[in-house]
Order: structure tokens, then sequence, then C-alpha cells
């Protein structure tokens, strides 16, 4: 499947170019709507165009690889100009999958029914009242930890740290880690800090009733679940994984400086 950014122009004519490489070597390629097994994904856009892919992926098990036509491109494997390298190792089958821990939630409302969604990178806990903090109160395992005031709050998996989590001062997790990763967003309170939990970490938050705004919660910051007065919200690690393909076995500190264009060059006497 190739999978590309709905509206940027680059984007769709990349899209065609590749779609016409693999049809000329012989591949088979769907499109998003197709119902037919498929073996992996090729995404043209940004980190938010690859979510949004991986969600597909994510259904039926297959990979997903990224060619960055974005901004930071953290998930993508390519840049734009390394497209034509990428089509001829995919067709050659010239790629290692990397797997990524996922997480799931559960939000279960007041009136008992439960809605649940899986995330690749993050779940954020938010107020739908803009102006005003929501109250939320969470806990880990059954025991209560804290509560406070606060825009919201952000659960992101160890590949998630470098997205929303690291813009609010949540702490760098490489990828090979097994963990939830728990930040305050705007809090008022007397301990604010974000938390590492462990992979067997059952996480629990609620929106408490004393307050007049309900929150949402949204998965990869692409698909909301509503969360009312006293909801209960359940995350925990994923049974399943995102799937990378990767091209170059690159250690995550390497990929960390390019895409942030980090200063390195005393390094070692650089």
């Amino acid at each position: 499947m190739v999978f590309h950014h709905h509206y940027r122009q680059p984007a769709i004519v990349a899209a065609a170019s590749v779609r016409g490489y693999l049809e000329n070597a012989g591949i088979t390629v769907v499109d998003r709507t197709s119902t037919e097994p498929i073996e992996l994904i090729i995404v043209l856009g940004g980190d938010g165009t690859i979510l949004e892919a991986a969600n597909i992926a994510h259904r039926q098990g297959v990979p997903v690889i990224g060619v960055n036509l974005g901004h930071v491109g953290f998930l993508a494997e390519a840049e734009e100009e390394e497209l034509g390298e990428l089509c001829e190792r995919v067709v050659r089958g010239e790629y290692q999958v990397e797997r990524r821990m996922c997480i799931d939630v559960e939000v279960r409302h007041p009136d008992g029914s439960v809605q649940s969604e899986w995330a690749a990178n993050d779940i954020a806990v938010l107020s739908t009242d803009k102006g005003h903090p929501a109250l939320l109160a969470f806990g880990v395992d059954g025991e209560a930890v804290s509560e406070y005031g606060a825009d919201g709050l952000i659960v992101s998996t160890p590949t998630g740290s470098t997205a929303y989590n690291f813009s609010v001062g949540g702490p760098v997790v490489w990828p090979d880690v097994q963990a939830l990763v728990l930040s305050p967003l705007a809090a008022h309170g007397l301990f604010t800090r974000s938390l590492v939990l462990g992979p067997s970490s059952v996480l629990e938050i609620q929106v408490l009733p004393q307050q007049v705004q309900d929150c949402e919660v949204w998965a990869d910051g692409r698909r909301i679940l509503p969360a009312p007065l006293g909801s209960s919200i359940r995350v925990t690690k994923s049974t399943t994984d995102m799937q990378l393909a990767r091209l170059v076995s690159l250690p995550f500190s390497a990929r960390l400086v390019k895409k942030f264009g980090l200063p390195v060059e005393g390094w070692r006497g650089r």
C-alpha cells in the first residue's frame, strides 16, 4: 500500500511516482480503501501521516516505512531525495522490521459503558474547556498517587517520548525500553514531575466530578474518545506492537542527533 498526506501536492506527486515504480516491478499496489491483504505500507508525509497509516498497519499486523515530506519526520526512514533508493530496496525486500511498544486505553463512563483505543505515540487526556483546567487524579496498580488541576495528562510510549511528551518537558526514552511515561500538561500542584512506569503497570486516570467541563482522550492526536465527568481511564502496555521497516540499522542516539540537529562537534575531538 502507498499512503500519502491527503492534501499536500508534493506527497501526491511522490505517491504517484512510487506507485508507478512498484507496478513496473510487478508489485500489486492497493489504496487505503482496499480490503485486500497487504505486506507493507509506504508512507509519504510527516509523522502525523505515518501515525495515521500506522492505524491501518496495526489492524493488519504489517510494517510501515516512512518517507519524510514534513518537518522533523522522527518516525520516517528516508528523506525525499532518498525515495528512489527506498523503492529499490523495498522491491528487493532489503529491509528489517523493528518492533515498537504501543499502549491500550480504555475509558469507562459513569453509565458503565466502555470505549477503547490504542496508540503508537501517546494518549492525551485534555479538558474540553481550554479556559479552565481539568481536575484529574491518577493511580498506579490500584494505589492512588496524586491529583491536581491541569490542562491535561499525557501518557506516551518510548516512541512517543520525543513528541508531545518532550514538548512539555518529559524525558526522552530509548525505544528498546519498555515503559509508560506520564507527563502533566501545565499542572498546578506540589507533585507535577513526569513519571516513568514499568511495562506491567496499570495506570488509572480519573476525571473528578467536582468540575463543570468534561474531558477528551486523544489517541496519537487523531482519534478521540469522550471522557465525561466521573470517567475512569485505564492505560496499559498493548499486547501488539507497531512495526517500523528499517533500511539501515542506525543507533537511536544517531537518529536523535540527526532529527533534532543536536550539537556534537566536541564529542571525542570532532
